[in-house]
């Protein structure tokens, strides 16, 4: 069997960008998805609250699993390692598109999946502090956090603006700032085009 799993955070986001992303890497690699595995909840949720856990428990030997990222499966280094050494000890092997993963139960994957995970949980935790750095430091200076007079509610992100602002200037990745704010990428470029934001060299 082949399962392409996708999960948002919240009802706010769309599992179509993931969807479109696995579908493509299924024709590309001459997958047929069997069942799509698609669920609204925070990652930080065990696997047993979500539909994961019930995917975990009945894949068998040789069946696979396409997510368009590791974060997809968990938020931090332990879930994300206990998911996968599940995986592993059934034999299911793990495909992840924008990490460009292949993890299946051999010792390299094994390796490959700390590392990553580790990396993952060392610069969710970066991006944490600097963050609250930064936003310690504006409000140490009187700046007014919040919305920005004169922007419509409806936009996504108008609340964050200067938090927005303030992650680009601490040149974190523009993928990484969408992951944050729970936004697509092409979201984020345009509200950046569209309020003319600091953009780093």
């Amino acid at each position: 069997m082949i399962y392409g799993y996708i999960r948002v955070s919240t009802d706010k986001q769309t599992v179509e960008n993931q969807r479109f992303e696995i579908q493509n890497f299924a024709d590309f690699k001459g997958f047929v998805i069997d069942q799509w595995i698609e669920e609204t909840i925070s990652g930080t949720k065990s696997p047993d609250k979500r539909r994961l856990g019930l995917l975990l428990e009945k894949v068998n030997e040789g069946d696979v699993i396409i997510c368009s990222e590791l974060s997809r499966l968990g938020r931090n280094l332990l879930m994300i390692m206990s998911i996968l050494n599940q995986l592993m000890e059934k034999k299911c092997v793990v495909y992840t598109i924008k990490d460009n993963y292949v993890l299946g139960n051999d010792i390299q994957s094994k390796v490959l999946a700390f590392a990553f995970g580790l990396s993952a949980e060392i610069e969710r935790n970066l991006i944490s502090q600097r963050t609250s750095e930064a936003l310690k430091k504006r409000k140490a200076d009187g700046v007014v956090l919040g919305r920005p007079k004169g922007i419509a509610k409806k936009v996504k992100l108008s609340s964050d603006i200067e938090l927005v602002q303030e992650l680009l200037a601490l040149k974190i990745p523009k993928a990484k700032i969408a992951r944050i704010f729970h936004v697509s990428t092409p979201t984020l470029y345009n509200f950046i085009q569209r309020y003319e934001l600091y953009l780093p060299g």
